[in-house]
């Protein structure tokens, strides 16, 4: 989920068609490219890649990546690591440099750079680690160690880095593409560099509000000393988890996801719990004692089938951009201008010969993995690793044009795809979309990190290299924090780990290797009716673009029906206390909103991880 930026004062408001392109572009691509090199890229000699700024972006990336974890296997949703890793980055410089006056001031560039390694570690939660892996321990059993498990996300990872150098030049040099999430980062790094007071502000209320958090979850979690959860509609409701939770958390993440999507959950969950549920009960669709964990088995076909069938209905609508992608494909290999061609950026360019080159390592490697941990025929696994190019495209060009990346919906593609080369295998189906899924993501948000950088002026080669470091940073944090907090399979799906994501895709591996007669006719109905609800919404939503702020989104909604009440009702007063203050107050919205929600949620969420971990160690 890209969480949404706060405009700097100083610059007025452009039009969505125009934000985030360099004015006075020529039309021309090399003279565009030439225009950039010339007015807006910093040079050779600024400060950029520093070693401060790796190891800054390593520690708060791993950090963020602890958060995202926590927050993805609680939600479903993956929160911005970038605008919060800036503001952190940007108060323990300025605090630093005025302690010790040697120290020379955090860069604006230095801090771009420090955001690629820390987005890029923030992110390794992402392409299957919160769903695709733990989806496969529960319909098989199936762990990894903790070596395999690095291996093979750390090997999806860099080949999504690899796959986005020869889009680069095309998409966001010569195409200028929006990438609104690029353009928020680079909007705040200016703001955070140009007004000190501002900045100071910002770094403060983020202090505050994740000292905050931190504080409730210790004295909830570890001390006891109030519930996780209130039951103030009555025992009845409470067993269908329509009670209120002590948590910020999802406070926060309401406040930044915006009140669509919230209001979105809060109706779907009303709806499911309130509604649906009790009818199925009586049905003796739901069987076992009365609790989110059993409800779920049922209710997750409905939202399961919404999201897929809405991810691929807008997958499909979105030929023109499938059609660009196979255009796109022939970039991969086409060679660019080398070093002394007269081309102005081919010495800070990231060369497609280092494509190539990763390509050729890393590919062969995803198929041998995909081989030995899963027993996929290489025939498939090198399928698999083809499709990732196509899917890496795709998504990228969504990302650019709409911040949003839509793996989900193409790794559900993927799995009926494979579902259909290897009936039954659950295995197979998962772990080929995973392949898939992790690439595209990689490659999107090197993408995203890269436009940030382009408008800020910074050298690309930097930012690659900036991957790569944050990479090994954040799978070196997840993967064991993973281990401690998911020992078996039996910690996914209740209430401290509802695992939304992982529900989805295991439910999609069910329904593919055991058919739809092994459902509960109940839970066939809510397959079909899912699925039909899905598709009417995203068609209401293209045929009145106008009123869309009225219509549900079908993800969120979905979304609704694999996660407990609570957290929808915490998460739609966030937005709507967040919506509140940005139509009476939005300066000051613009001021707190990204801060003390990020605060929160990183506060509580990180002390949360640790108190997980010291449980599980001790």
């Amino acid at each position: 989920m890209s969480t949404p930026a706060a405009q700097p004062e100083q610059e007025p408001e452009q039009e969505p068609e125009t934000r985030g392109v360099i004015q006075g572009t020529p039309e021309e691509p090399q003279d565009a490219e030439r225009h950039w090199f010339e007015h807006v890229y910093a040079g050779d000699g600024s400060r950029q890649l520093t070693v401060r700024a790796v190891l800054t972006g390593m520690v708060l990336g791993g950090l963020m990546a602890l958060s995202n974890l926590y927050v993805s296997l609680k939600t479903g949703w993956s929160l911005g690591v970038t605008i919060t890793a800036a503001i952190l980055a940007f108060g323990v410089w300025t605090v630093l440099c005025k302690v010790f006056r040697w120290i020379e001031p955090f860069g604006p560039l230095e801090n771009n750079a420090m955001q690629s390694v820390a987005s890029a570690a923030g992110y390794m939660t992402g392409g299957g680690t919160v769903a695709a892996i733990p989806a496969l321990l529960m319909v098989s059993g199936y762990r990894f160690t903790p070596t395999t498990m690095m291996i093979w996300i750390g090997t999806l990872a860099f080949l999504g880095v690899f796959v986005a150098i020869p889009l680069k030049r095309q998409l966001i040099n010569v195409e200028q593409l929006r990438f609104p999430s690029g353009v928020a980062s680079a909007e705040t790094v200016r703001s955070l560099h140009a007004h000190g007071r501002e900045a100071t502000q910002k770094a403060r209320l983020l202090g505050i509000s994740g000292a905050l958090g931190a504080a409730i979850v210790a004295l909830r979690d570890a001390l006891k000393l109030f519930p996780e959860h209130v039951a103030l509609f009555g025992k009845t409701a409470a067993a269908y988890t329509l009670q209120l939770e002590t948590s910020m958390i999802m406070v926060g993440a309401g406040a930044l996801m915006g009140v669509r999507a919230a209001l979105s959950q809060l109706f779907g969950s009303i709806l499911c719990y309130g509604v649906l549920a009790p009818w199925a009960r009586a049905e003796g669709a739901i069987v076992g004692e009365l609790k989110y964990k059993n409800i779920v088995a049922w209710s997750v076909w409905i939202g399961s089938a919404m999201m897929l069938t809405a991810g691929l209905l807008e997958f499909a609508l979105s030929w023109r951009a499938l059609k660009r992608a196979f255009v796109d494909l022939a970039l991969l290999f086409k060679p660019k201008s080398a070093p002394g061609s007269g081309d102005p950026l081919a010495r800070i360019e990231v060369p497609t010969t280092w494509f190539l080159a990763g390509f050729a390592v890393f590919g062969p490697l995803a198929v041998a993995l995909q081989r030995v941990l899963f027993g996929i025929p290489i025939w498939m696994g090198a399928l698999a690793v083809l499709l990732s190019l196509l899917i890496a495209i795709v998504a990228a060009r969504s990302t650019g044009e709409t911040d949003t990346t839509p793996t989900g919906a193409m790794g559900k593609l993927v799995q009926l795809i494979f579902g259909g080369l290897h009936p039954g295998n659950m295995t197979t189906n998962l772990m080929t979309a995973q392949a898939c899924a992790g690439v595209a993501i990689h490659a999107s948000d090197l993408l995203t990190d890269l436009k940030s950088g382009y408008l800020l002026g910074a050298k690309p080669r930097h930012q690659f290299f900036a991957q790569f470091f944050g990479v090994i940073a954040g799978t070196a944090v997840v993967v064991p924090a993973y281990m401690l907090l998911i020992p078996d399979a039996s910690a996914l799906g209740d209430d401290k780990f509802p695992a939304p994501g992982a529900q989805t895709w295991a439910a999609v591996a069910r329904l593919l290797a055991g058919g739809i007669d092994s459902l509960h006719p109940t839970a066939r109905w809510g397959l079909i009716l899912g699925g039909l609800v899905g598709i009417a919404l995203v068609l209401l939503t293209r045929a009145f673009p106008k009123q869309r702020r009225f219509i549900p989104s079908p993800i969120a909604l979905g979304l609704a029906f694999t996660i407990p009440a609570w957290n929808a009702i915490s998460m739609a007063c966030g937005a709507l206390a967040a919506y509140a203050l940005e139509k009476r107050r939005p300066a000051l919205a613009a001021l707190l909103v990204i801060p003390v929600a990020s605060g929160l949620i990183a506060g509580e969420s990180l002390v949360g991880v640790f108190i997980g971990i010291w449980k599980a160690l001790f």
